[in-house]
């Protein structure tokens, strides 16, 4: 899986950019995913987020799960691709921001523990949820034919993700 994703349509693809590195995990059972809810935007997303200075890839995926879902990472099985997504950006100086998000399929413990949000996680009303891959889909979608709302930018791309795993994970 890749994807390349334009967030504004002058974003360019070259040049002096601000780079970011995220990792989202696939944590399934059957049809079902454990995904990040949103009260406030009421869509999905997968649970991840940004890459530390000094932290590998896996090291960020457990301490965003264990953070977002409270949720022990046994397993890492197998890295599933990435979305690269461009935009302009929001600092001075700059050409481009890039953001590139890391997607592995991993498993997790049965033993939970309470989360430890973000301020704007909070603010978002963030909760894990397992949630049947068409209702997400079908959620996310809603949320991207909105017109009228204040689209959140990982919908289009935790999207895409679903309709991947939709196609090839879920019933390929």
């Amino acid at each position: 899986m890749l994807f390349e994703i334009l967030r504004h349509p002058d974003a360019p693809r070259k040049g002096h950019a601000i780079l970011r590195e995220a990792v989202r995990g696939v944590i399934r059972d059957g049809r079902r995913l454990l995904m990040i809810y949103s009260r406030v935007n009421t869509d999905y997303k997968f649970p991840g987020g940004g890459r530390k200075d000094g932290e590998s890839l896996t090291e960020t995926l457990r301490r965003e799960v264990e953070e977002e879902c409270g949720a022990t990472i046994t397993d890492i099985d197998t890295f599933l691709g990435r979305v690269i997504e461009y935009d302009l950006p929001y600092e001075n100086g700059y050409q481009l921001f890039c953001m590139t998000s890391y997607y592995y399929l991993c498993r997790i413990s049965d033993q939970y523990k309470p989360l430890d949000l973000d301020d704007y996680e909070q603010r978002l009303g963030f909760q894990p949820v397992w949630v049947d891959i068409e209702d997400a889909l079908r959620a996310n979608r809603a949320v991207l034919n909105n017109r009228f709302s204040n689209i959140p930018k990982w919908t289009a791309r935790e999207t895409r993700v679903l309709e991947f795993l939709r196609q090839h994970l879920i019933t390929g």
